[in-house]
């Protein structure tokens, strides 16, 4: 049983991973963007529309049926991304209220779209072939059980989270993004173009994060649909995962897998509903916990960008 929960844990750990990246890209430019649960809401409803209209289309070409819902997950994301910029870059809207705004729009605009394919999402996707399959390991042991056993989607998460990682900390690209983040008044003084740096880190981070949405869908849940209610709490369980692992894209890997087994802990168990609801709800007490100890001990390192959740006015400065 553990062997197994361990497992599911891990591959559902991937939908955490995919929006918490995205988010610490997107925060790490000043951004703080609360419209990623709406975001992933999105990036699921039209990853999976295109994988179902290609499917009903008669397309059997592997790599389009791949590529195809990749991209428009993406583009959908990017887009969401685009307009939380605009509004808050160009327009100086407020940041908070932009966000929830956002999540509110995409999770009906979410259940608007998926409503006329309800029951009928059922589709295996080819990018559900195991690593282990792909590489003739048989899945014969714990170990390959827990680690080689699950899409190739899943290994694609890790990688985005480990190249974030290291151009945040150890480029220039990521150095300026840090800058306009924790001031950007500085960085506009020596050259450093903040709106484009705020767009850009936006756009990209949202696109990643819309992936964690469809990923939920088509990867761990196999096609079945739930709900956008659904994915717009898997979409805050990703903001709060990235207070817990002190915007870091690297831990995100380890501390999603923590969320997730967190999550699906109350499902395999056999105790009482609010048990259960209790085990849903500590990964935001842990977060809060997390968030408490380091406000409390913790260095610059550990604190959120400076200039987190403030548009930039540059006549200000």
């Amino acid at each position: 049983m553990f062997v197994n929960i361990l497992t599911n844990a891990i591959r559902f750990s991937a939908t955490f991973l995919y929006g918490s990246t995205g988010e610490i890209i997107t925060e790490k430019s000043g951004h703080l963007n609360l419209g990623i649960p709406g975001v992933m809401c999105v990036g699921s409803a039209v990853g999976c529309l295109v994988e179902y209209y290609l499917v009903l289309a008669g397309v059997n070409v592997g790599f389009l049926l791949v590529l195809l819902p990749l991209l428009a997950t993406f583009a959908s994301g990017g887009l969401m991304g685009l307009l939380y910029s605009f509004l808050t870059v160009t327009l100086k809207s407020n940041q908070n209220v932009v966000g929830l705004a956002m999540t509110t729009f995409g999770s009906g605009l979410c259940g608007y779209m998926v409503s006329p394919i309800t029951g009928r999402l059922h589709i295996i996707a080819p990018m559900s072939v195991h690593f282990s399959n792909m590489f003739g390991v048989a899945e014969t042991n714990w170990f390959t059980s827990i680690f080689l056993s699950h899409g190739w989607l899943f290994y694609l998460s890790i990688v985005i989270a480990i190249v974030a990682q290291v151009v945040l900390n150890h480029t220039r690209l990521g150095l300026h993004l840090r800058a306009v983040g924790e001031n950007p008044a500085t960085a506009d003084a020596v050259g450093i173009n903040v709106t484009g740096y705020r767009y850009g880190a936006t756009v990209i981070g949202c696109g990643i994060s819309a992936l964690g949405g469809f990923f939920a869908v088509m990867e761990y849940m196999g096609g079945m649909w739930d709900s956008a209610a659904y994915i717009e709490g898997l979409g805050w369980l990703s903001v709060a995962l990235v207070i817990f692992t002190l915007w870091r894209p690297a831990l995100s890997i380890f501390g999603s897998i923590v969320f997730a087994a967190l999550y699906i802990l109350g499902a395999r168990l056999s105790v009482s509903f609010a048990m259960i609801e209790v085990l849903k709800m500590l990964p935001y007490v842990v977060t809060i916990v997390v968030l408490i100890i380091t406000s409390i001990f913790g260095s610059k390192k550990t604190q959120a960008p400076a200039a987190l959740g403030l548009n930039y006015f540059r006549e200000e400065r």
